[in-house]
């Protein structure tokens, strides 16, 4: 532990003190202005000087001097990547981003944090900067395919966002084929005319195997895989099942039918649900896997849980946040087995109010796993085979059906967003190859554990805002008023009206999809409607749920699979053993809003990363179905083209502008349209096309397709859409550099 030096300046009198000189300073001028002159004074200004440097609060030239970034032409911030060669810098105080040109971007990869400085503001207001310094390499390995020309040997990543080859020494990779894929190690970052250098540390092997697509998406995203030593060894020495010692303080509710209702390839179940009717409506249980029980604060188990953030889910398999013996067994509620679960009952009004809550610690005994198709079929249909597996507990499926109408009616009274947009599932088949996407539909028995679990998160969020327990909300904000502006000038064209003026309220959202429902395009409209509000996060101040219409909304009914679950377990576990609000800390050792931020990262990553899978699932699909024709939905419009989703097999692919016809079209990017100018053609969200698959590229994961039609006689006989799919190849260049 180093000695505390007594005379050493706090970081706001060293920014003070920056900030007065106006100019980045020498250390020594520091050092003397504050009279730390000895050896032991000077290392330990230096120790703080470099932690304010990492923590953005100010910067180090190349000069090795120091100045204040608390300035209005200087901005800190994490450079996100174009696959064009730009970029941007995302401010740490969630300003506006700042534009960074591809010349700025020669020295500088995707995730580096940096300080830029202000030196455009264009005639819209936004921001464009140049590169001041670098504060934090960001990216310390890249996955991609390795390829050999002209004598130069380097890896191009597949992550489109780093638009820099790294190169790496010419015998690098000896087992490796040409275009395999490699993960290399970035030993120098890019610098002035030279892109990065690193060294190939594993082989992957060729894009054709199966479940590559996956492999490199791991890699690529940094998803963490291989589980600590102190993670492994805490997992052992945890129980195998549910002893008589663990149900000391416990509700013993074994006797009650629960469920779980889960999808078909579910393996961690979170939650059971119990439903009795009551003279004045209904009483709901519902239990929540006691993870906390087992995952206690400051342990490695926590720490790689914390790490993850989340659990990751692949079309062939899952990246747990937990370890399986915990995530598939211990902590998950498999029916016939006793689990402790960490419990909320619901007493549910006929007008669907939630009149009373209460939490409680218990031991739940499940009496079926059952499947959303099952259980929809079960309460819809008279299907024998259904009937027989569910027949003990239909009595009480049927109970649980009616106190979710209830709670149904509740919702549509508060005016919450209910947007059923279709999403597709990738069916594999036994060589791991695609066999088709199919579309994955809520039916009643989605809906009702929806509901559930949204009711008993709110009572947890109402639970813990009571008690003035730190935890971590899941927020979620009303559009931004440039975002409200656009969507009524686009809903004007459909002749939709959105009320509420400025600031919208959920209820007018409601109310435009009311009145959309029973129109042919109900799911475009539903698509801009989700295109136009904000992203949910992690925070610990309570903003409010826009989408659900909700004043306070935790996440507690999934904390196999989410870190912020567990941490809202933890905090009411704190509450039902009467602990002090003062004595709880959700997160030792860092700051709950760090946690956030980290949990609403990991959360984004590993929906780009199984997006990222997926898409390159499809292009290998489509290589079957090069020429083959098609009915499509526009599904995006962008200035160069439109995208076109299949009817058929539920895959996006462009139609180059060049491809639609003899005419040169505007972008409208608020009305989501092209439009031609010299012909009255135009392309917008919701036209249907007939396509034909033109060309497929695996590296870019992305489809081409071109019009079917004699309307559409193309400039060039598709040439330039040849040159465009060339240009993104950039044979003969290092890309990002031109090799000299």
């Amino acid at each position: 532990m180093h000695k505390r030096i007594a005379n050493l300046p706090e970081r706001s009198a060293l920014i003070a003190f920056l900030d007065q000189a106006g100019a980045p300073v020498q250390f020594t001028r520091i050092a003397d202005a504050h009279a730390l002159r000895s050896s032991v004074e000077q290392e330990a200004l230096q120790r703080r000087l470099a932690a304010m440097q990492r923590d953005g609060q100010i910067i180090r030239t190349h000069r090795g001097e120091f100045g204040s970034v608390d300035r209005t032409d200087l901005v800190t911030g994490r450079v996100i990547g174009h696959r064009n060669g730009f970029g941007f810098v995302r401010p740490d105080d969630a300003g506006s981003d700042l534009f960074l040109s591809p010349r700025h971007m020669r020295r500088l990869m995707h995730g580096d944090r940096v300080v830029a400085r202000v030196v455009k503001i264009d005639h819209a207001g936004r921001r464009e900067g140049a590169l001041f310094e670098v504060i934090e390499r960001g990216v310390d390995k890249v996955v991609g395919r390795l390829w050999r020309e002209s004598g130069v040997t380097f890896v191009r990543p597949h992550n489109s966002r780093i638009h820099h080859d790294v190169l790496v020494p010419l015998d690098a990779g000896a087992d490796a084929r040409d275009g395999d894929y490699v993960v290399a190690r970035v030993t120098e970052p890019p610098a002035g005319h030279h892109p990065p250098v690193g060294v190939v540390e594993e082989v992957l092997g060729s894009r054709l195997l199966p479940g590559m697509e996956v492999d490199v998406a791991i890699r690529a995203y940094e998803l963490p895989v291989a589980w600590p030593e102190g993670a492994i060894a805490e997992a052992a020495a945890l129980p195998a099942g549910v002893r008589d010692v663990d149900f000391e303080g416990r509700e013993d509710l074994r006797d009650l039918a629960f469920v779980t209702i889960d999808g078909e390839d579910a393996r961690d179940f979170d939650d059971a649900v119990h439903c009795k009717r009551t003279a004045a409506g209904w009483r709901l249980m519902v239990a929540i896997a006691d993870v906390s029980a087992y995952i206690l604060p400051s342990t490695a188990l926590d720490a790689e849980a914390r790490l993850r953030g989340n659990s990751v889910y692949f079309p062939d398999r899952v990246i747990p946040m937990l370890p399986e013996s915990l995530s598939n067994g211990l902590c998950s509620l498999r029916p016939h087995e006793d689990r402790l679960c960490l419990g909320c009952e619901l007493i549910i009004t006929e007008s669907g109010r939630v009149h009373r809550s209460r939490f409680f610690e218990g031991v739940i005994r499940s009496r079926a796993r059952l499947t959303y198709t099952e259980v929809s079929q079960g309460l819809e249909s008279a299907d024998p085979v259904t009937g027989e597996k569910l027949v003990d507990v239909v009595p009480m499926l049927e109970v649980l059906r009616d106190a979710y109408t209830s709670l149904r009616r509740a919702r549509d009274a508060r005016g919450a967003i209910d947007l059923d947009l279709t999403e597709t599932r990738v069916v594999l088949g036994p060589d791991r190859r695609v066999e088709r996407f199919e579309p994955t539909e809520r039916n009643t028995a989605h809906r009702i554990i929806e509901e559930c679990m949204v009711a008993a998160n709110v009572a947890a969020a109402r639970l813990l805002e009571r008690h003035r327990l730190p935890v971590l909300y899941r927020i979620h904000e009303g559009p931004p008023l440039d975002k409200a502006a656009e969507l009524r000038v686009f809903l004007d064209e459909f002749g939709l009206k959105l009320g509420g003026g400025e600031a919208p309220e959920p209820r007018h959202f409601a109310a435009v999809i009311e009145d959309a429902a029973s129109r042919p395009d109900a799911r475009l409209v539903q698509t801009v409607l989700l295109r136009s509000l904000s992203q949910a996060a992690y925070a610990p101040g309570n903003l409010g749920h826009f989408g659900l219409a909700h004043r306070a909304y935790v996440h507690f009914t999934s904390p196999i699979r989410r870190y912020p679950d567990l941490l809202a377990h933890r905090a009411i576990r704190h509450v039902l053993r009467r602990g002090r609000p003062g004595d709880f800390d959700p997160a030792p050792g860092s700051s709950l809003a760090a946690v956030g931020d980290h949990c609403s990262m990991t959360e984004r990553r590993a929906d780009d990363a199984t997006r990222d899978a997926t898409a390159w699932l499809k292009c290998e699909f489509m290589l079957g179905k090069l020429g083959e024709v098609f009915d499509a939905t526009i599904t995006g419009v962008a200035a160069f083209g439109v995208f076109a989703t299949l009817d058929e097999v539920f895959v996006e692919g462009l139609v180059h502008v060049s491809a639609l016809g003899p005419n040169d079209f505007h972008f409208d990017p608020v009305r989501y349209r092209l439009s031609g100018e010299r012909e009255r053609r135009s392309f917008r969200l919701g036209d249907r096309m007939r396509v034909r698959v033109a060309h497929v590229d695996l590296d870019e994961r992305r489809v081409d397709f071109e019009p079917v039609g004699k309307e559409y006689a193309r400039r060039g006989g598709g040439r330039l859409n040849a040159a465009v799919r060339d240009s993104h190849r950039r044979r003969g260049r290092v890309r990002g550099f031109t090799r000299r």
